[in-house]
């Protein structure tokens, strides 16, 4: 009888931290059966939410923290258990105790480093905007078409700066009245939030919304699927309301309206990788396909796991900050579809995608075969 309350306290914490649903699984194996870890290594989510509806996750081991939060096993899911929900309800146990097993150390630099400085990178706010320097962008006013929302990565990482800068440069060739906020940005905080510290996210958000309000926002372009699905999704949770925009959505819209031109061909053969976050999440499956569709000389081609069914990158879930051995790399299996359809360029919408595909180009030396490309770099090649 001693075990009994700690195992009803547990339960109870993880129903108050939103894993109540872990009741409705009755154990039929299908999240194992779709879940991606399972193509690199044997891991059961199966087994999680088992140990859950009984009181005894063990929050202290690294298999908490594998879940990339895709999107895959809710998906398929009869019961409606909502896996992704249930794993962070349990990661916010761990994170509310102070549990965390050695590979945590990055996230806990990063939570940092959000709290200190809005990013996760531990880099100085002040740099925010440094990608700009040199391009015509003006500081956000309220009279402004959009304010364009550039995520810590596009704004610090180097390789990804180009995705920004692409950005920047096909809205002014469209003449779209734009403007950035620069260094009153933070991070939007999903990622934070997947890894189970709810403390750091809202402290994000509830500084985001002051600051888009303060300066009479009300449309928000974003390059990441994340921000997409945080200020879409997630912020409505602190009554505030913004019209979010993903860029393969606008694009999409500036070229359909005539006000953005194609004037030259692209010449390859490209695929394109559905991120997690644009397409599962949001249902964003169609608007890049069709950008990239409207491209004279672009021949697109499928790879296996597409849509619907789109292989996760690895990186979501606060994955981005933890180290993926090279042999447990979603990313690798998916580089290495694009390299069996012989594609010149494996394209994507998605900041994490890019980061992750490129390790993965570089790792298993296809470095001379395919590009890793953003569709705003390749739509910027042809205005």
């Amino acid at each position: 009888m001693d075990t009994e309350t700690p195992i009803k306290e547990v339960v109870e914490e993880l129903k108050e931290f939103g894993g109540d649903a872990v009741k409705l699984c009755y154990q039929c194996g299908k999240c194992d059966t779709v879940c991606p870890w399972n193509r690199v290594i044997n891991f059961s989510i199966r087994k999680l939410i088992r140990e859950a509806t009984f009181g005894l996750p063990e929050i202290e081991l690294e298999e908490v923290w594998r879940c990339t939060t895709c999107g895959k096993c809710p998906q398929e899911c009869p019961r409606d258990v909502k896996q992704v929900d249930d794993v962070v309800a349990m990661r916010r146990i761990a994170t509310e105790y102070g549990v965390a097993p050695p590979l945590l150390k990055p996230v806990r630099s990063a939570s940092a480093s959000l709290a200190a400085e809005g990013n996760p990178f531990v880099q100085e706010r002040s740099e925010r905007a440094d990608w700009a320097e040199g391009l015509d962008v003006k500081p956000f006013a309220e009279e402004m078409e959009i304010l364009y929302f550039p995520c810590c990565y596009v704004c610090y990482d180097q390789r990804l700066k180009e995705v920004a800068q692409a950005t920047v440069n096909i809205l002014n060739k469209a003449g779209v009245e734009f403007g950035i906020l620069g260094t009153q940005d933070n991070c939007c905080g999903e990622s934070i939030r997947k890894t189970g510290n709810e403390d750091v996210f809202k402290n994000l958000a509830r500084e985001n919304i002051k600051t888009f309000i303060g300066n009479g926002v009300k449309k928000i372009l974003v390059s990441s699927p994340h921000c997409y699905h945080t200020f879409k999704n997630e912020y409505p949770e602190f009554k505030a309301n913004f019209e979010i925009v993903h860029i393969s959505q606008y694009l999409l819209e500036l070229i359909n309206e005539g006000r953005l031109q194609i004037n030259k061909e692209f010449p390859k053969k490209v695929t394109y990788h559905d991120p997690c976050y644009l397409g599962r999440h949001n249902g964003i499956y169609e608007e890049p396909r069709e950008i990239l569709k409207k491209i004279p000389g672009l021949e697109l081609s499928e790879m296996p796991d597409s849509r619907e069914d789109s292989l996760c990158c690895g990186m979501g879930g606060g994955r981005i900050w933890i180290d993926t051995k090279m042999h447990e790399r979603f990313s690798n299996l998916r580089t290495e579809q694009a390299i069996e359809l012989e594609a010149d360029v494996l394209s994507t919408s998605c900041p994490y995608c890019i980061d992750a595909l490129e390790e993965s180009r570089s790792g298993l030396n296809y470095e001379d075969v395919i590009l890793v490309k953003d569709i705003t770099e390749i739509l910027q090649e042809v205005i």
